[in-house]
C-alpha cells in the first residue's frame, strides 16, 4: 500500500494544475470580455482553435514520455523541468497589454497557446504518473481520490481568493489586480509541483522497444476500444462541465443579481467538489464503479434541469443546487481517472504493449477538447443572446444565460451516461487481466 504521505504529495500536483485549470474555467472568459475587452464570440473561437494544436502536441507528448528514461523515472522529471515555465506563462496570460483590439487578440492567442502547451508538457506526465505508483485497483481509486480532493482544493483557492485578491491588489484597476493575483497563484503552483516531484516514486516501468514508431503506437492505441469510450466520455463530460462553470459568474451576476456573492457561490461549489471526491473511494468499495459512475452523471443532469426552474428570487435554493451538482459530479471524477489506468492494463493485455503516456495523453486531449467546446459554447452563446460586457442585460440575454447554465450542461452528463453503457472493465474483468498479465510477465 502507498503511504498517505505519498498520496498527498501526488495530490499536490493536481492542486498546482487546478490553480490554472480552474482559473481558466471560471475567470478567463470574463477576463477576456470584461477586462481585456475582446468580444465573446472571438474568445469562444480562440478557445476552440487552440485545441487543433493539442491534436498534434498531446499524442506527441505521450509518445515522448513513454520513451523517457532518467534517474528520476519516466514521468516525474517533467514536473521538475516545466514547473517554472508553466508558472511564468500563466502570469503572461493574465497581462492586459495596451494594444489595439487586434493587438490584444493576437497577444491573447499567443499566450493562451503557450499556456496550453505548457499545460500539456506538465499535466500529461503528471496524469500518467498516477498509473505507475501502484498496481492495486483499490489503491488506484484511493490515489485518484487524494488527487482530486487536493485538485479541488486548488479550485477552492481559486474560487475563494481570486476576485477578493483582484480587488485588493488592483484597488479599482482590474487589469493590475488579475496580473498580481496570477503571480501569487503561479508561485504557489511552482512550489506544489516541486513537492509532488520530491514526494512520489515510480514503481511500474516497462521499457519501450526502440524499433517502435509513433505511427505504430497510434495503431495500437486505436485497438483499445475501452480507451475510445473514455475519450468520448471526456468530450461530453467536460463540454457540459466547463460550459456551466464558465457561465456561473454570469448566472450569479445577471440572473440572480447578487454580484457581491459570486465568490461565495464559486467557493460553495468547490467545497461540494472536495467532499464528493473525498467520498469517491468509499463508494467504489461498495458499488460497481461503472454503475456508480452512470448513476452519478444522471443525478448531476437532474440537478441541472431542476436549476432551470429556480426563480431568480430563490437565491438560497440556487446556491444549494450548485453545491449538490458539484458534489455528485466530482464524486464521479476519481472513478473516471482510475478507469483510465484500467484501460492501460487492458491495452497491455490485448496488444502486449504498455502505453501509459500515449493513453493518458490521448484521453487528456479529448478532455481538453471538451474544455474547448465548453468554453467556446459559452462565448458563442453569450454573443448569440446579445451579451454586452458589464452593462445591464435585457431579458433575452438573461434567459439565454439561464438556459445555457442549466439545461445544456445536463445534456453533457446524459451523453456521458449513454456512452458508459459500452464500458466493460468492471472489477472482475480488471482482476482477470491483472492475473493474466502477471502470468505472462513471470
Amino acid at each position: 500500500m502507498l503511504s498517505v504521505k505519498e498520496k498527498i504529495a501526488y495530490g499536490l500536483g493536481d492542486t498546482a494544475s487546478n490553480i490554472i485549470f480552474q482559473t481558466v474555467m471560471m475567470f478567463l472568459l470574463i477576463f477576456y470580455t470584461d477586462v481585456v475587452g475582446i468580444p465573446p464570440a472571438i474568445v469562444g473561437t480562440l478557445f476552440l482553435g487552440v485545441r487543433l494544436i493539442d491534436a498534434v502536441t498531446d499524442p506527441l507528448m505521450g509518445y515522448l514520455t513513454d520513451r523517457t528514461q532518467t534517474r528520476w523515472g519516466q514521468f516525474r522529471p517533467y514536473l521538475l523541468w516545466f514547473a517554472l515555465p508553466f508558472g511564468l506563462i500563466s502570469i503572461l496570460t493574465f497581462i492586459t497589454p495596451d494594444f489595439s483590439l487586434n493587438g490584444k487578440i493576437v497577444y491573447a492567442s499567443i499566450t493562451y497557446i503557450l499556456l496550453m502547451l505548457a499545460y500539456t508538457a506538465i499535466n500529461i506526465p503528471y496524469s500518467a504518473l498516477g498509473g505507475v505508483l501502484t498496481e492495486d485497483p483499490q489503491e488506484r481509486v484511493s490515489v485518484q481520490s487524494y488527487r482530486f480532493v487536493f485538485g479541488m482544493l486548488g479550485g477552492l483557492i481559486v474560487a475563494a481568493f481570486t476576485l477578493p485578491l483582484v480587488e485588493w491588489f488592483g484597488n479599482g484597476d482590474a487589469a493590475k489586480g488579475y496580473q498580481t493575483t496570477m503571480t501569487v497563484m503561479s508561485v504557489l503552483g511552482v512550489i506544489l509541483f516541486l513537492l509532488c516531484f520530491a514526494g512520489t516514486k515510480e514503481r511500474i516501468y516497462q521499457p519501450r522497444s526502440k524499433e517502435s514508431s509513433y505511427k505504430g503506437d497510434l495503431k495500437l492505441l486505436w485497438q483499445n476500444d475501452q480507451w475510445r469510450i473514455l475519450c468520448l466520455v471526456g468530450v461530453f463530460l467536460l463540454t457540459g462541465q466547463v460550459l456551466r462553470a464558465t457561465l456561473a459568474i454570469y448566472y450569479v451576476k445577471y440572473y440572480l443579481s447578487v454580484e457581491e456573492h459570486i465568490t461565495t457561490f464559486m467557493t460553495l461549489g468547490m467545497i461540494g467538489s472536495i467532499l464528493g471526491c473525498a467520498l469517491s473511494q468509499q463508494l467504489a468499495k461498495r458499488v460497481c464503479k461503472i454503475k456508480a459512475y452512470i448513476t452519478l452523471q444522471l443525478i448531476a443532469a437532474s440537478i441541472c434541469v431542476m436549476s432551470y426552474w429556480v426563480s431568480s428570487e430563490n437565491i438560497v435554493l440556487a446556491f444549494i443546487l450548485f453545491f449538490l451538482w458539484s458534489f455528485f459530479l466530482q464524486m464521479a471524477t476519481p472513478l473516471l481517472w482510475a478507469k483510465m489506468v484500467d484501460t492501460i492494463d487492458y491495452g497491455h493485455w490485448k496488444t502486449g504493449v504498455r502505453m501509459n503516456g500515449m493513453i493518458f495523453s490521448a484521453v487528456v486531449f479529448f478532455i481538453k477538447l471538451g474544455v474547448a467546446f465548453g468554453g467556446a459554447l459559452a462565448g458563442w452563446l453569450l454573443a448569440y443572446y446579445g451579451y454586452q460586457a458589464d452593462v445591464e442585460q435585457n431579458e433575452v440575454t438573461i434567459q439565454g444565460i439561464l438556459l445555457s447554465f442549466t439545461l445544456l450542461p445536463a445534456i453533457g452528463s446524459i451523453l456521458v451516461a449513454w456512452a458508459m453503457r459500452w464500458y466493460i472493465l468492471d472489477d472482475k474483468t480488471v482482476e482477470k487481466i491483472h492475473r493474466e498479465l502477471k502470468t505472462v510477465i513471470s
